[in-house]
């Protein structure tokens, strides 16, 4: 506040002057409107139900990049709780694929205690290291599956599975990765399970599918306690995106009864390279920030 003294002649009017500056208001921060912002959830849970019958994956594919993306959630949260919305979508598309006869639950039984164990061990994971990493990895394993699944195209007749001990050995090591991958990257491991199911058991791609949903339930609900107790689960938003899931899950299911195996296959592969670029070009961007 600048003052000015007075003139000095003598009979003249003194008259003081004082400038007064008022500072910058600060840019007021605009918040999103709550509503879109629930309205967001369901919508991306509902998408996530729809991919989860037809494909027989958790959905956490789709729901973790969209989480990231428009959610403003973190890696380590969006992960955990996609897993959370993964549970009920996953009982409802079991239910789906059983009435139709579509489930093998002696090869689910195997690969679900495998599942369990490595869900406990993916979430543990999930607490320590980097979010670049997580990025990254989960990066790679999208860009695998996508081309898995256009190299290989799933038959839709079904084979019988010999379960021998070596077989059942071999579910349960198979559980143990994708369970690691659900409680890692939040999603139910059918990503994982499903073109294994097809290229190693014999599976028809229907089958595969109903499998892969009744082993997400155990292992879905292992990995979400732990997140639970380690306080990266938003609840309120997993149990919105979850009720989405489950309206959706039944259309699905429905309709991979109707898609023909390599039309599934390469839907599927579309879908899973576009939430890998965008998630590599978020991580990219993030490196450039540090």
């Amino acid at each position: 506040m600048p003052f000015y003294p007075p003139p000095k002649s003598r009979g003249s009017r003194v008259t003081y002057s004082c400038s007064v500056t008022s500072p910058p208001e600060p840019p007021r921060r605009v918040e999103p409107a709550r509503g879109a912002h629930w309205l967001g959830l369901a919508l991306i849970g509902a998408l996530g139900g729809l991919l989860s019958g037809t494909f027989g994956i958790g959905g956490g594919t789709v729901m973790v990049p969209l989480l990231v993306t428009f959610a403003g959630m973190d890696q380590r949260r969006a992960a955990a709780t996609s897993l959370a919305a993964i549970i009920p979508s996953a009982i409802a598309g079991t239910f789906a694929y059983a009435a139709s006869g579509s489930i093998n639950l002696a090869a689910g039984a195997c690969v679900a205690v495998g599942g369990v164990l490595g869900s406990y061990a993916g979430a543990r994971l999930l607490t320590h290291l980097p979010l670049g990493w997580l990025r990254w990895m989960f990066i790679g394993l999208l860009t695998g599956v996508a081309v898995r699944m256009l190299i290989a195209i799933p038959p839709r007749e079904t084979s019988p599975l010999d379960l021998t001990i070596t077989a059942a050995l071999m579910l349960f090591l198979l559980g143990l990765v994708t369970g690691v991958a659900s409680g890692l990257f939040g999603i139910g491991g059918g990503l994982v399970m499903v073109p294994m199911f097809v290229a190693f058991f014999g599976m028809s791609d229907v089958v595969a599918k109903g499998t892969s949903l009744a082993v997400m339930i155990p292992t879905a609900i292992s990995g979400t306690v732990t997140n639970w107790r380690n306080h990266l689960v938003v609840l309120r938003q997993g149990l919105l995106m979850g009720a989405c899931a489950t309206c959706t899950t039944f259309v699905g299911a429905w309709a991979a009864h109707l898609v023909s195996p390599a039309v599934a296959a390469w839907l599927f592969a579309g879908i899973v390279a576009v939430a890998a670029v965008q998630l590599a070009i978020r991580a990219v961007r993030a490196g450039r920030r540090k």
